[in-house]
């Protein structure tokens, strides 16, 4: 079996946010846009993601995942120019996208990601409907996507899957666990965050279905860092990666902007993973950071 190579990039956060009328930043985007005005702005750069981009295309994987947070406030007016720098990543058919909180700031909002989006996050079976989650396979893998994103009050920044996902995510993972694939399960929020205002409130749920099922890998955003943690699964530890914003420069203990290259194969009866870090450096090129041998 030939090699698989899985790209995965998180929490672009697309600049530059578009002007915004005074009506749509009430509450929760208020706060929001002050940060960006203020902060965000400065460190979230369009340069960087046009030469991560670039360079990751260069890299011709054969699937491309992007774990949420496209957008910044989910203003009406920055969900088409998300979907035009999506489509300059790639096709539907080779990019899998979830939403992040950002994606769905506010309740006004909430839903467009999953219309804008559709082509990019709707599984193979029952294809006329979004739904979470969704599998889409690919080659020898099998692409599991659950949403976390929920509008939150401000200040907040925490995620939900709820029962009727968590039932269903149940049901996919019992199903694929009996098949031959390589199954990653994408989700915006860490399984495990030390921070309250930014965890995954039902994490303790989830683990407790990749306890039983497994998966053999989970890729997820949000945190802006790198990050590896190990999860119990049936016979084995997963591993859970995280990648920083996809358009930062490095600030405080937050790194410049990177992403996953994954090699999967087939060895015998076990599966082989190889990881790939590839990001910015000092003088704002990407070069490979690290490797690693997940499994």
């Amino acid at each position: 079996m030939a090699t698989f190579r899985l790209a995965h990039l998180s929490d672009p956060h697309l600049p530059p946010l578009p002007a915004a009328r005074l009506r749509d930043l009430a509450g929760k985007r208020a706060f929001g846009y002050l940060n960006w005005t203020r902060n965000r702005h400065k460190y979230h750069r369009r340069d960087v993601l046009d030469t991560l981009v670039s360079d990751m295309q260069a890299q011709q994987p054969d699937h491309v995942a992007v774990t949420g947070d496209l957008v910044n406030l989910a203003l009406d007016a920055e969900f088409n120019p998300a979907r035009e720098w999506l489509e300059g990543v790639g096709g539907a058919a080779d990019v899998t996208v979830v939403p992040g909180n950002h994606d769905a700031y506010v309740r006004a909002t909430r839903h467009r990601f999953a219309h804008i989006f559709s082509d990019y996050l709707r599984g193979d079976v029952d294809s006329a409907a979004v739904s979470f989650p969704f599998v889409r396979r690919r080659g020898p893998v099998a692409l599991i996507g659950v949403s976390s994103a929920v509008p939150t009050p401000p200040l907040m920044a925490t995620g939900w899957l709820g029962h009727a996902q968590l039932g269903a995510l149940d049901t996919i993972l019992a199903q694929l666990s009996v098949e031959d694939a390589f199954r990653v399960l994408l989700v915006h929020h860490p399984l495990h965050s030390d921070g309250h205002a930014k965890r995954l409130t039902d994490s303790h749920q989830l683990l407790a279905l990749l306890k039983q099922h497994g998966v053999e890998l989970v890729l997820h955003g949000h945190d802006h860092i790198h990050s590896t943690m190990w999860f119990d699964g049936p016979d084995r530890k997963i591993p859970a990666i995280g990648v920083p914003s996809a358009s930062a420069l490095a600030r405080k203990h937050y790194p410049a902007a990177a992403y996953n290259l994954f090699s999967i194969e087939r060895d015998g009866n076990a599966w082989r993973c190889k990881q790939t870090v590839r990001g910015l450096d000092g003088e704002r090129r990407i070069v490979e950071l690290a490797t690693a041998r997940l499994l």
